[in-house]
């Protein structure tokens, strides 16, 4: 039998695309359906609230930015054919946004090397596509920090891993285990679980059996807001603690206070941090959207930082040019609610916290130690 291969998508202008020399058009990648979609309308304010600011400040090589949403909510195939679509025909000229490790890898080999790529979530590491930068964290110097500081605090040794079943918490398992050998303990079980899952019961009851004392949780928005319910409810918060590299505000509402006792989360960003930076872009995010609106976290506040990244990388470069971007990157510098940063290669360097849910927020207990600081 032959096989049946599927046609490349048509690569035509959207309906809406018109050519104009004054506008710089980026595809805001960022989760409208699925797990993600639970702080989804956070990562599209804080980029609108960037692109506004840029705009202000008189735009990207005097254009006006216009953001152009994609729902990276969708499978990767149909988000990259979009992506690739809004590229080929030059209706964007870059990508930025938050969306899952597999979209990513679907997207970026059709594009990167034609616009800027900005990717705003954490992730497992590894990312080396010339055109794409990178504003989140990465294992090694969000996991295993923490990791070791609750091993030192709380005796932790005995670590069971529980992810979604895709490339961001497999890869992370993967260092997680050579972290707890770091700190004189093991990795003593695993588990993935599809996308939308909401079964819990036989997870559980391996974990009680394997007697972690800590528990890894690597699943993405709504599935982690279930997993925290359901480890709750079984009453294995009283004898583990858990920690997440993925847990904003909006997921810890959602999860309620009764579900989070003694759960820890590590990130570059916090709401509850009160430094100068933090609180110049609440007051400014509640002026624009109103005091009712979804808490900018660290999952939304990261595409304000992709939308500010994408903007420095052309205006020092002062061309669209992948080529030349990549060649001025080194001397990128930018500020916002994590401070001033710059890039290391194609990385954004930042401080990283460990926070622990209090209630209906986190309290922030540590700034993490960089890797090389652990030696």
């Amino acid at each position: 039998m032959w096989a049946m291969h599927r046609p490349p998508p048509r690569l035509r202008a959207p309906e809406w695309f018109t050519a104009d020399g004054s506008v710089l058009n980026v595809a805001l990648v960022y989760p409208m359906r699925g797990p993600a979609g639970i702080f989804g309308p956070t990562c599209e304010s804080c980029a609108r609230l960037a692109a506004e600011e840029v705009n202000r400040s008189g735009g990207v090589l005097g254009r006006e930015l216009r953001l152009v949403e994609v729902d990276g909510g969708a499978g990767p195939r149909q988000v990259a054919d979009e992506v690739e679509a809004l590229v080929a025909t030059g209706a964007v000229h870059g990508v930025t946004g938050w969306h899952i490790s597999s979209v990513r890898q679907a997207v970026a080999p059709r594009i990167a090397h034609r616009v800027p790529y900005v990717y705003t979530a954490l992730y497992e590491g590894g990312e080396r596509t010339d055109g794409v930068y990178l504003t989140s964290e990465t294992p090694s110097w969000q996991l295993l920090p923490a990791m070791r500081l609750l091993a030192e605090e709380r005796g932790v040794r005995r670590w069971f891993v529980v992810g979604n079943d895709y490339v961001w918490p497999r890869h992370t398992a993967r260092a997680a285990r050579r972290y707890a050998r770091e700190s004189r303990g093991r990795v003593c079980g695993e588990a993935y679980l599809p996308l939308g899952t909401d079964e819990f019961a036989g997870l559980l009851r391996r974990v009680e059996r394997a007697d972690a004392d800590g528990v890894i949780v690597l699943l993405v928005g709504s599935d982690a807001v279930r997993f925290h319910r359901a480890f709750a409810a079984a009453g294995l918060d009283r004898r583990c603690l858990r920690l997440s590299t993925l847990m904003d505000e909006n997921m810890l509402l959602a999860s309620g206070p009764e579900a989070t006792v003694d759960l820890f989360s590590t990130a570059g960003y916090f709401a509850s941090l009160a430094d100068r930076n933090t609180l110049d872009f609440h007051g400014r995010y509640a002026a624009r959207f109103g005091v009712d609106a979804p808490v900018p976290g660290s999952l939304g506040e990261s595409c304000y930082e992709g939308v500010l990244l994408l903007a420095a990388l052309v205006e020092r470069a002062r061309t669209l040019d992948v080529s030349a971007i990549g060649a001025a990157a080194g001397d990128v510098r930018y500020e916002g609610p994590r401070g001033l940063l710059g890039l290391d290669g194609r990385h954004v360097r930042q401080r990283i916290y460990l926070a622990q849910a209090d209630g209906p927020d986190f309290t922030v207990l540590a700034q993490l130690r960089a890797p090389h600081e652990l030696l």
